[in-house]
């Protein structure tokens, strides 16, 4: 490993700040380079090692010495708020899947894989087809948009809601809770922990109300099939349904945002990769659509770092000792731009096929809902490129402005501009109350 104290040795770029948010792909190679397992103070004070190759990132994930449950952390932060989503401990959410580990683990998600299945995702293509269009109904004959506030956020929430089954009178709530979640993202916790606490609040009622109504069909929503799975006459208590359904909401709808936002982003970016994109839709064939999701989760994706890790003993990674105790960061966005593992890993190839990025994560702790962000993500792109072909951005590069926080990557706002649809006449309809056009001031702040 190259010693980053050596005098030939640029210095080390500054992390976490403002600039590094708009850009960080310079710091992460830096890192790859000279300190490939480094130890940093993060905003919050907390002091953890960031990974990022990705041949020591997919070891990491991979690693069952590393716990994801919090109570290894050596300085119990946790306990603080510092680590983990804000407000999950006091909200009684703590057991769900990114906080624990094998057996637990294993029994939870086999539980809810009954209920998330592939075959349930496939069954809502139509609805997400439904909500995309109708969210573009909302702005296409006004020739520009915020496509963060006024689609990119929006369809995920909607998406996520309808199938977990919360009331079509209940969805503007959520959609409130969840824009307070991307509003402080990077900043004071206060409102996030008060979003989460109204969120479980609300979901214990619904899941009451639903495991009283529960009949025998087996057509029913996601909440449902939660209470209804067992594994050898095994069920989810209440608190386990609760924190799972907050987690598929939580980790689900800000995932999809950043997924639509920075694709879209990249795609305005590299207008050669656009137009190859558009021509292959023209023509019917959806296969670089497909590739190119893949492209957009490793050149950019949604997530920056997984979700917190524990050394639960003394280990090494990438030649580095980490002690029992420490938090470990592994950063998906450093090690999808490994040049080891990815060729030209700076350029944008939407045909590239060895692409084993790690934009969902690797081994037991893999994204749940993958399959559903992949959809939302190559429905959003595609009809959008299909509706409003001369998509194009609407203010300077430089000027927008990237979400602060540990975990997730995404974009503020997203200003665009278009040749304006002809009116499709009337409000979009199977939406509930307060178009989702619209911008509440509960949303992600300009």
């Amino acid at each position: 490993m190259h010693d980053s104290n050596d005098t030939n040795t640029p210095p080390a770029p500054s992390l976490f700040t403002w600039e590094f948010a708009s850009d960080p792909y310079p710091a992460y190679a830096w890192l790859r380079e000279h300190a490939p397992v480094h130890r940093t103070a993060l905003p919050s004070g907390v002091e953890a090692w960031l990974v990022t190759r990705y041949a020591d990132a997919r070891q990491a994930l991979a690693d069952q010495r590393l716990s994801k449950n919090p109570v290894h952390h050596s300085e119990s932060a946790h306990g603080k708020g510092k680590v983990g989503i804000p407000g999950e401990r006091s909200a009684n959410l703590m057991t769900h899947l990114l906080n624990i580990d094998p057996p637990d683990h294993t029994r939870l998600r086999r539980l809810v894989s009954k209920a998330f299945t592939p075959r349930r995702v496939a069954e809502f293509t139509p609805r997400v087809q439904e909500l995309t269009d109708q969210l573009i109904d909302g702005f296409a004959a006004k020739g520009e948009a915020d496509l963060i506030h006024e689609f990119a956020f929006p369809l995920p929430i909607y998406a996520i809601c309808d199938m977990l089954g919360v009331p079509p009178e209940d969805q503007d709530d959520f959609r409130d809770w969840a824009g307070m979640m991307i509003r402080h993202g990077g900043g004071p916790r206060g409102g996030v922990a008060r979003s989460v606490k109204k969120m479980r609040t609300y979901l214990a009622e619904l899941i009451h109300r639903k495991r009283e109504a529960l009949g025998d069909s087996g057509d029913e929503d996601l909440i449902s099939g939660l209470i209804r799975a067992s594994d050898h006459g095994e069920h989810l208590t209440e608190n386990e349904a609760a924190a799972m359904a907050f987690i598929l909401l939580f980790a689900g709808f800000e995932t999809t945002v950043n997924l639509i936002g920075n694709g879209i982003h990249a795609l305005l970016r590299h207008p050669g990769q656009r137009e190859r994109l558009q021509r292959a839709l023209a023509e019917g064939d959806e296969s670089l659509l497909a590739t190119g999701i893949e492209e957009l989760l490793r050149y950019d994706g949604p997530v920056e770092l997984a979700t917190w890790r524990f050394a639960t003993r003394d280990l090494t990674i990438g030649g580095q000792r980490i002690a029992e105790g420490d938090p470990v960061l592994v950063v998906l966005a450093a090690a999808d731009r490994d040049p080891e593992r990815f060729a030209d890993p700076d350029v944008l190839d939407l045909s590239r096929s060895d692409n084993q990025h790690l934009g969902y994560g690797h081994g037991i702790h893999y994204c749940l809902g993958a399959p559903l962000a992949r959809l939302e993500g190559r429905t959003a792109l595609s009809t959008l490129l299909r509706r409003l072909p001369d998509l194009r951005l609407n203010a300077e590069p430089d000027d927008l402005r990237w979400r602060g926080g540990l975990i997730m990557r995404g974009l503020r706002t997203l200003p665009v501009a278009f040749t304006p649809e002809g009116n499709p006449g009337g409000g979009p309809g199977g939406i509930p109350e307060g178009n989702p056009g619209t911008t509440t001031q509960e949303e992600p702040d300009a």
